[in-house]
């Protein structure tokens, strides 16, 4: 199933311009909380993905006006920032995502099961958490 749901975020992802690794770095910008920024070695730290890596998807990202640099109070490091513009592509291209999970699941499963469903995976979540700790947020807009 995870191969499935990350297939169906890469297509949603290019139906907006952008890669999976793109919105995962959005998606990390976006759960930072304001001013949405964080420098490129935590972002990289985060995802799990090598500082080369990462400065490559920060370009591609600044380059189509997703993200900006802004001056660190050290000067030391440069951390980006999401534009309004990558907000709003994120929100987008998350909305379109989580839409899509939703009516799989809901024509996959009548109703009744899909809150039973809900009920057991939420159950499962409080415990996996009580012994690794709380997950972070899902990626879903506040007005979705």
């Amino acid at each position: 199933m995870a191969r499935l749901f990350e297939r169906l975020l890469t297509e949603v992802a290019a139906d907006n311009d952008l890669t999976a690794g793109d919105w995962a770095a959005l998606s990390a910008l976006q759960r930072s909380g304001p001013p949405y920024q964080a420098s490129p070695t935590a972002l990289s730290q985060l995802l799990g993905i090598t500082s080369g890596t990462m400065s490559v998807r920060l370009a591609r990202l600044s380059q189509a006006g997703l993200i900006e640099s802004v001056a660190a109070a050290d000067g030391r490091s440069k951390p980006v920032r999401l534009t309004a513009h990558g907000q709003d592509r994120w929100r987008t291209a998350t909305r379109q995502r989580t839409d899509r999970e939703r009516r799989l699941f809901a024509e996959a499963l009548p109703p009744e099961a899909l809150d039973e469903l809900n009920a057991l995976l939420s159950h499962l979540l409080r415990r996996l958490e009580d012994e690794f700790g709380q997950a972070t947020r899902h990626d879903v807009p506040k007005d979705a």
